[in-house]
């Protein structure tokens, strides 16, 4: 049974005064398996300074990690292409619930909430727009992830932004590349940026990037 996971456990990096300046986008961000919310916390700080009046939140996994340290969404000791989509699904009600608990808190619409998912946390991100009903985002930003199925549908009013570096040996960047591919084939609004000598993990040209993806129009009205 997934353990409870409470809103108290994830990290507000900004919260702006909602008496003088609501918060008018919620961007939520998802660490990686066997990391922790205060792992993201300088990317976190990074997107809240260019982003004012945005509530900014990392949230932590629910699951504590097979490997001792941090927390996980699903378990991968032994995963592999045929088992990685049922984990994952079985993982996505508690994904898709903090996220809704954190649109609920702030009063911030679908629309105006971007999803940004490091390694396992955009695997939960990116695969959360393949799920039935209205989108849950209207952004995703996946850094060094994948999907752990082919994407069968467009998400219509969700902008995907994938980021992964040419050198990351723990999720190539060959898989970014099809899904960037798969993801234009059925028609959703998809884009790549690619990293040279950039490994497995984030750096300030990732997060140059993520500002200058944010800083264009989202066109969801």
């Amino acid at each position: 049974m997934m353990a409870t996971h409470a809103m108290q456990d994830d990290l507000v990096i900004q919260e702006p005064d909602a008496a003088t300046t609501p918060a008018a986008e919620l961007l939520l961000l998802f660490h990686g398996v066997g990391s922790s919310a205060e792992d993201l916390r300088p990317l976190g700080e990074a997107l809240a300074a260019h982003r004012p009046q945005a509530r900014v939140v990392n949230v932590r996994s629910p699951l504590r990690s097979d490997f001792g340290a941090g927390w996980q969404w699903f378990s991968v000791q032994g995963v592999n292409e045929q088992n990685r989509p049922a984990r994952v699904a079985a993982a996505m009600p508690a994904f898709l619930a903090r996220v809704q608990a954190w649109q609920r808190a702030t009063g911030v619409t679908a629309a105006h909430t971007t999803l940004v998912g490091f390694s396992q946390g955009a695997i939960m991100a990116l695969e959360s727009t393949q799920q039935d009903g209205q989108a849950l985002a209207g952004r995703v930003v996946a850094i060094a992830g994948r999907f752990a199925q082919p994407p069968r549908r467009a998400p219509a009013s969700t902008l995907m932004n994938l980021m992964h570096g040419d050198l990351d040996r723990v999720m190539p960047v060959a898989l970014a590349v099809e899904a960037d591919r798969q993801l234009r084939a059925v028609g959703a609004r998809s884009t790549l940026d690619r990293f040279a000598g950039l490994g497995h993990g984030i750096d300030a040209q990732v997060v140059e990037a993520i500002l200058r993806r944010m800083s264009q129009a989202q066109e969801l009205e």
